[in-house]
């Protein structure tokens, strides 16, 4: 038998986003394609948790028993490969796979995700989703009432401790040299009891990613049990370059309230496209695409 090429929906990118949007085409009987590599975000992070039903749960197990479901529906077909480029055509999309292998389809949808770009700190990496973690929501709970670092400066910095703060009384910012809080804010880490070490971090010690504290510029040593970061980010995939979508400021695929990108047709949805880094919001933005491609695909049959 032939190999099939052409799809109604093509979805780059098979985590909890693209498999959220598959389930929901799915469903309505569009053939769909989803193409992933295997190299998900949060591959680092043991326990994924603040999903219902899934709390607690090792991040691979969510997807494998997503994926299992999603194949379940006859029209949903996986290639596990690397897209390297897609451009527009006449009638759609086609999406070019790493080896030779293309593919058409009439939408698209972005499920890519992005890429922490983390600091040249040693221990950084190696403790990054452990106990070096992003989310007070993703993982706070379970890091509670320890001793706590923060990692970030300003805006940033002032906001993840806004939030820590209802969760440990020993809670230091450490700036990594950066001086930029206003006197406003200032004041109010002190009237929180929250220190403020601007002194640049030379490393982390840890094993086995467990943080036991860092070493700064000056020699010194400081204990910590968790910390907080913020790490730059990129986008995984330059797919949407290829297609013309347009970022917002911070870096994300704009999007509509729809999931639609800049480009007519194209959708994007989970990291990618927002900066709540979330198995919720990946699920959730997922299920949005896959029904507005639907629904856009039966405005242009019916």
């Amino acid at each position: 038998m032939e190999e099939k090429t052409h799809f109604d929906v093509i979805i780059i990118g098979g985590s909890y986003a693209g498999l959220s949007a598959a389930m929901a085409l799915g469903r309505s009987l569009r053939d769909v394609l989803i193409i992933d590599n295997g190299q998900p975000c949060n591959r680092f992070t043991p326990h994924s948790h603040n999903f219902i039903t899934h709390d607690g749960a090792i991040p691979a197990d969510i997807t494998d028993k997503a994926k299992t479901q999603v194949m379940a529906y006859p029209t949903v077909r996986f290639c596990k490969g690397h897209a390297v480029s897609a451009s527009a055509q006449a009638g759609g999309y086609s999406v070019l796979i790493e080896g030779g292998a293309l593919y058409s389809g009439r939408k698209l949808i972005l499920a890519t995700g992005v890429r922490d770009v983390l600091p040249d700190i040693q221990g950084f990496a190696e403790s990054w989703g452990k106990t070096l973690i992003h989310c007070p929501y993703c993982h706070g709970y379970e890091v509670r009432d320890k001793k706590t670092g923060i990692m970030a400066s300003g805006e940033r910095g002032f906001h993840i401790a806004s939030l820590v703060n209802n969760l440990t009384e020993e809670l230091t910012i450490l700036t990594n040299g950066n001086d930029d809080f206003s006197k406003e804010q200032i004041a109010k880490l002190q009237k929180h009891n929250i220190g403020i070490e601007q002194e640049k971090v030379v490393s982390i010690l840890q094993k086995n990613g467990e943080i036991k504290g860092v070493v700064l510029a000056d020699a010194r040593f400081l204990s910590f049990e968790v910390m907080y970061a913020a790490p730059l980010f990129e986008q995984h995939s330059d797919i949407y370059r290829d297609l013309g979508c347009e970022r917002t400021e911070m870096g994300h695929i704009k999007v509509d309230q729809f999931q639609q990108t800049t480009v007519n047709g194209v959708f994007a949805c989970g990291d990618c496209s927002g900066m709540l880094r979330s198995v919720a919001y990946a699920v959730a933005t997922g299920n949005i695409a896959g029904a507005m491609v639907n629904h856009q695909l039966v405005q242009e049959d019916f």
